[in-house]
Parts: structure tokens; C-alpha cells; sequence
């Protein structure tokens, strides 16, 4: 049995997914999801059924190759094993379409037949989508009589890992001889059917900041003769987030949240050490690039007064997904071919991160949002526990992705 071929008991029950762009053509593509949109499905729903993290992803990585390679193609494996890249067709126009393959560290509580087989592990974030669609787009890409250039899949590690695996991606020489590139990511607050694009930025930078406090300690009746770490560190959570405000263009939609605190353990003891972590985002470039010396300077100017000693980490994470106004443009218009008028939508910047930027720091390019929502119900928020998505989104993203690669190979 081939690694694509485990788990079937947990794939193969209602495959049977409505292919909402049915007839919009090329006559090739409206024939290959015809014979293998039930594959989309169940690809999706084995890489979800054993989903991996950040630079383990080696399953979901020999899967892919392995259908790639029946089909014909010659994928490459990156060189630390996990994601590939894979040509197809020929010319000198090359266009990329990317997917991510990571999933994340949640326990599922989605109660489908096909949840996630790893404890503490799963897809809350539709890599699995991404990476499904992806793979039909590719081979229905090499079902083409003829392409009027390159195809280039990326299928990308570590996605949720900062500061990311697309550099590794770039650093492996991927982007070299490329055009333009387009990802789609899920969008659980968009109905199915629709497309959301912007141009200009559509996510935020986010960065992950954390302070190790350090002090001689004492006791609580006695504050006078030490420094107080524990309302040092309190300071430092009212303080920084609110003195940011004044530092930079409120128009940045600059932010930091602190998400875990910890020092101490005796109610009547000063501590000696804390740490305070949190992640700092900001929705505009240029200020992405001053606010690590900003943040320095408010954490040592609160702290002062205080006597508690500090290093600062600031890990820097992932610039803004920037989308260039052409590439948006295609990625729309792919919408449009598919669904008619009505599929392409305005979308708002986003506060998370994604590490498709990297990309968009060396060639062009567009991500869009794409909508899994069924129309009813809750809209299950990504990164949750219980999210889950409508699979008539994967032979529309599968369109979606084809039409926009074959638009910027012949514009």
C-alpha cells in the first residue's frame, strides 16, 4: 500500500462534491475535474486525516510526489526533505502557484470521519485545501494539449513557523526565472463561490517579543529593599502597548498583545525572574522596519525607575503580504471566468501574519482569499479547534489557481 492509499476508510465516503464552475472551460480542465474532482476531496481529506507540522510534513510531501511522478512530472524535493517544487510545461514566462503544507499544534474537536489521526495535531488553518487544490491544478495543468509557458508548483513547509518556510524556498532558488506568483488562502467568513482580493497590503507583519526580567528577590514585607519584578512586570504589560500608540502613525494599525506571563510561585515572595510574551503587529511595512529599536527603547524607559533587569528578544516574523495591483487584477478576473460577476469580491487587510511576503519581496504577485463558508451556520474562525470547510471550495480553487496561471503566461 502507497502512503496515498493509507487511510481510505477515512476518504472515500461522499466524494461526490458539486464542481460549482462546470463548463467555464478550457475544454481540458472541465474534463480532467469531471474524472478526478472526488481526488481533490480525498486528498484534502487524507492530508487532514494525518496532518504534520512545521518541517515534518515528509507524508504529505512523498504523497504529492508520488501522484506528481505518476503523472508524468519530475518534482524536487527540498533540500530539507519536506515541500517540493515541481515545472510544468515549457518557455521562457514562468508563473508560480504556492501552497503550504503545515498543520498545526490543536486537538480537533470537529467530529468528521476523516479527523485528524495525530493527538494534539491538526489542519485548523486549510493547508490541506491549499495543498489539494494545488495538486489538481498542477495535473490538470499537464493534462493541457499545450501551455503557453511554465507552471511552477510550490508546495511549501513550515508555514506556521516564524519566521517561515518560504524562505527556504527562496533561498533553494525557486522564485529565480519567475514572473509573478499567486496563492490562495481559505477564508472561512467568505461564502463559497466568492473570491476576495485587494491590492496593496492584505495581511499585517507580525513579530513575537519576549522579556526575561530579572531581580535580587525578597520578601513582600519588604518591597523597599528589592526590586519588584512582578509590578515591573505589570508595568511593562499597561505600559508598552499604550506609550506604542504614541510612537508610531496610528494609521499603521500597529499592535502589541501580550499572551503569557509568567514569575513566581510564593504569594509572599518577590520573585527573581519572569518572563512576558507577546506578538507585535503592524499592518504597514516602513513601520515594520522601525519598531524593533521603538520597542527597545519603551521597555528599557518603563523599566528604569524600577531596578529590574531585562533582555529583550524580538523575533522578527513576516513583513506584510503586499499585493502588486496587476497580479490582484488576474487573480480577480480568474474569479470572475469561474463564477461569474458576482465570485469576485473586495477583501480587508488582515491583522495575521503569512509568510507568502517573502515571495512578494523578489517578484510580483497577489494571495486571495477564498471562500469555504457554506452560506449557513456558524463561520468557524481559522486557528479554532472546530474548524472545518465546505469542499465545493476545492474544484472552484483548483479553477481559480489554472485560470489565473494561464492569464499571467499570456498578458
Amino acid at each position: 500500500m502507497t502512503l496515498l492509499e493509507a487511510h481510505t476508510d477515512l476518504v472515500v465516503a461522499d466524494l461526490a462534491v458539486p464542481d460549482l464552475g462546470a463548463g467555464t472551460g478550457p475544454a481540458w480542465l472541465d474534463a480532467w475535474l469531471d474524472a478526478h474532482r472526488a481526488d481533490v476531496v480525498g486528498w484534502r481529506r487524507s492530508f487532514h486525516a494525518v496532518p504534520e507540522l512545521g518541517r515534518s510534513e515528509f507524508r504529505t510531501t512523498q504523497m504529492i510526489a508520488q501522484r506528481l511522478m505518476a503523472a508524468g512530472l519530475e518534482p524536487r524535493t527540498l533540500p530539507g526533505g519536506t515541500g517540493l517544487v515541481c515545472d510544468i510545461g515549457f518557455g521562457e514566462r514562468c508563473v508560480a502557484l504556492r501552497a503550504d503544507l503545515d498543520a498545526l499544534p490543536l486537538r480537533e474537536d470537529t467530529g468528521l470521519p476523516f479527523a485528524s489521526t495525530v493527538d494534539g495535531v491538526m489542519h485548523a488553518c486549510g493547508h490541506d485545501a491549499h495543498a489539494a487544490m494545488l495538486l489538481g491544478a498542477g495535473l490538470a495543468l499537464a493534462s493541457a494539449p499545450a501551455l503557453p509557458g511554465r507552471v511552477r508548483l510550490i508546495f511549501q513547509p513550515a508555514e506556521e513557523v516564524q519566521p517561515g518556510g518560504a524562505i527556504d524556498v527562496v533561498a533553494d532558488g525557486a522564485m529565480e526565472g519567475v514572473d509573478r506568483i499567486f496563492a490562495l488562502h481559505c477564508d472561512p467568513r467568505l461564502e463559497v463561490g466568492k473570491v476576495g482580493t485587494r491590492v496593496g497590503p492584505i495581511t499585517s507583519a507580525c513579530d513575537v517579543v519576549e522579556v526575561r526580567l530579572t531581580s535580587p528577590g525578597g520578601h513582600t514585607s519588604r518591597p523597599h529593599l528589592t526590586a519588584d519584578l512582578v509590578e515591573a512586570i505589570g508595568l511593562l504589560i499597561t505600559q508598552v502597548p499604550l506609550l506604542l500608540t504614541r510612537q508610531v502613525d496610528p494609521r499603521s494599525g500597529t499592535v502589541l498583545v501580550w499572551g503569557a506571563v509568567q514569575a513566581g510561585e510564593a504569594a509572599n515572595a518577590i520573585p527573581q525572574h519572569g518572563v512576558l510574551r507577546g506578538t507585535l503587529r503592524t499592518a504597514d511595512h516602513a513601520t515594520w522596519g522601525e519598531l524593533e529599536d521603538v520597542v527597545q527603547r519603551l521597555v528599557e524607559s518603563v523599566l528604569a525607575p524600577t531596578g529590574v533587569s531585562f533582555e529583550l528578544e524580538h523575533i522578527r516574523g513576516v513583513p506584510p503580504v503586499v499585493n502588486e495591483a496587476v497580479s490582484s487584477g488576474m487573480l480577480a478576473g480568474a474569479a470572475v471566468t469561474v463564477g461569474g460577476p458576482e465570485a469576485a469580491t473586495e477583501t480587508q487587510q488582515s491583522s495575521g501574519g503569512e509568510d507568502f511576503a517573502w515571495y512578494l519581496e523578489h517578484v510580483p504577485g497577489a494571495m486571495a482569499r477564498l471562500g469555504v463558508w457554506p452560506g449557513h451556520g456558524p463561520m468557524l474562525d481559522i486557528h479554532q479547534p472546530t474548524f472545518d470547510l465546505d469542499e465545493r471550495a476545492l474544484p472552484f480553487g483548483v479553477r481559480v489557481l489554472t485560470h489565473a496561471a494561464l492569464t499571467a503566461l499570456t498578458t
